[in-house]
Order: C-alpha cells, then structure tokens, then sequence
C-alpha cells in the first residue's frame, strides 16, 4: 500500500509553520508574515493565515493533527487505494466521526477495562447491509487514533469486506490461522493509521462454523488480549447462521446494529435477549440512518 499520510510522530512543540513548510503548504518566507500579522491582529497563526489566503482550514488541519500524533489519511492523497467508507481516516474533524468518537467515549466509560479482560467487542445484527461492517472499521480507526492497540478481525465468512475496505489481500486471514495454514503473520498492520491492525477474513472456508468453533479461535482471543488493548469483531448477520452467536459468546461481548426502516424490531429483540442468555454481555444498540426530525410546522 502506497499511502500518503499524517505521519506518525511522538508529540513535540514543533510550531505550525515548520509543520507546513516541511509538507510543502506553505512557503518560507510567507511565516514571516504571518507571524508578523499575528502580533498585531493578536490571533491563532492558523487564524491569520486562514484570513492572508495563505492556508486552508484542512491545511491547519493537517498541521493539528500531526502537532497531536492523530494519524489520518488526507483526501487529496494520490494513489489512495482505502475505501472512503472509512470516514474516520478521512474526515476525522466531520460530523459522522464525531458520533463515532461519541460511542468511543460510552464504550470507555460504560465498559472498556482492560485490567478485567473487557477488551473483546463483537460487532453483531440480523441481516445483511445493516452497516456492521462500517461500524467496526470506523470504530476500530477512531480507537486507534486514540492511541489505542487495536485488532480489528474479519469473522464473516458470509460475505467479507474488510479486506476491500483496507484494500488488503485475502489470501490468508482468520480462515487459514483457524486451519492451521498461516500463523499470526496473517495479522496486517495498517502503519498508516498508527495502532491499528487488521485481520482479514482469509478464502471462505466451507465449514464456517466448524472453524470458528474450533479452540484455535478461543486461543486467537485469548492471545488477542495479551497482544492488543481492543479487539473489535465483524460478524455476519444472525439470518445467515449461528456464526456470529458462536464468534460473541467467546469475545464475551457485543454491540448490536440495527438500520433504521431495514431491521425488524423483533428480530433484533430475539438477538439481544439470545445473546443475554448465554452469558454475553450486550454493552449498547447503534441504530443507523435514524431519520431527522421535522421541524415545527414542516
């Protein structure tokens, strides 16, 4: 993958304008100016350059991000071949991702803990194109932003999309670590995004469930904990098979999805209170596309 990013870097006082000029957005001799303005307008240096027409608010952006060690992908970046579903390496500053660090912030607070093994998250629904896929890539991203090792697994073996998201080859993945025909260099590291790796689903086996009920996936969490701070995993829809109760009784928890005008309420019931049932731990519901409220009088 040939990817142009925010570098990774420890946090340093290094000022704006170093960080502009040394990614070629901005000239030498135009600090000076903008520091010059600055100290009579008495405003931010990205402000005042903002207002010179020298810099772009992404361009500030940019140099924020790379000021804090939060990775993410610029938009302009040539040959990009990640998908753009994964909005939390794109737009890290827009509206989507805020309502992904939001859920973030419950699951640190509601129940993340890794000192009790709280670290294993299974990314559940009942159907297909309920968004679970892109749910557990954006959330395993803005976990990794945040300084966090993070494993994200592909174990659905129904229909895999990991591997297109993070334009990744499948030719080994949890299916072939399952069977014993790669080891845990199936895992990739995403380096582009600091913390994250990601495990692909591999070829699709024929015995699915056989595989994921075999001790080798209870070994792969087990090590998984050791290795890694979050371990967040996407499942195919209960519709399918008994897949992914099997993938989340063994991580223990699980945050339900649910599309808005797609999911049938009792069906997503029927999951949730089956999950309970077996000891899981069901930490939240995500309900995507929930419709806008009409105004008064609309």
């Amino acid at each position: 993958m040939s990817i142009s990013v925010v570098p990774t870097v420890p946090r340093v006082n290094r000022p704006i304008g170093a960080i502009l000029v040394d990614a070629g957005r901005l000239a030498r001799e135009d600090v000076e100016r903008i520091l010059n303005a600055q100290k009579q307008r008495g405003l931010k240096f990205g402000e005042v350059a903002i207002q010179m027409g020298l810099l772009t608010a992404e361009d500030v952006q940019y140099a924020l991000a790379e000021q804090f060690s939060f990775p993410y992908i610029h938009p302009a970046s040539e040959g990009l071949q990640i998908s753009r579903e994964l909005e939390a390496a794109y737009e890290p500053f827009g509206p989507a991702v805020e309502r992904l660090r939001s859920l973030r912030s419950q699951l640190l607070l509601r129940w993340y803990n890794k000192s009790e093994r709280r670290q294993v998250l299974s990314v559940v629904g009942t159907q297909r194109r309920e968004g679970r896929t892109y749910l557990a890539a954006n959330l395993a991203v803005v976990f990794a932003q945040l300084g966090e090792r993070t494993l994200l697994i592909d174990a659905n073996f129904r229909s895999p999309r990991l591997h297109e998201l993070f334009s990744l080859q499948n030719r080994s993945g949890l299916s072939t670590l399952l069977s014993g025909r790669s080891g845990h260099d199936a895992i990739v590291h995403i380096t582009e995004l600091a913390g994250l790796f990601v495990l692909p689903s591999g070829p699709v086996p024929p015995n699915p469930l056989e595989l994921l009920g075999q001790p080798a996936f209870t070994d792969l969490l087990m090590n998984a904990r050791n290795s890694f701070d979050l371990v967040l995993i996407d499942t195919p829809g209960t519709s399918e098979g008994d897949d992914a109760v099997m993938v989340t009784v063994q991580a223990g928890a699980a945050l339900a999805v649910a599309r808005n005008g797609h999911t049938r309420v009792n069906a997503l019931r029927g999951l949730v209170e089956g999950l309970g049932q077996v000891g899981v731990e069901v930490v939240g519901t995500v309900l995507n596309e929930v419709p806008r409220r009409k105004k008064a009088g609309g």
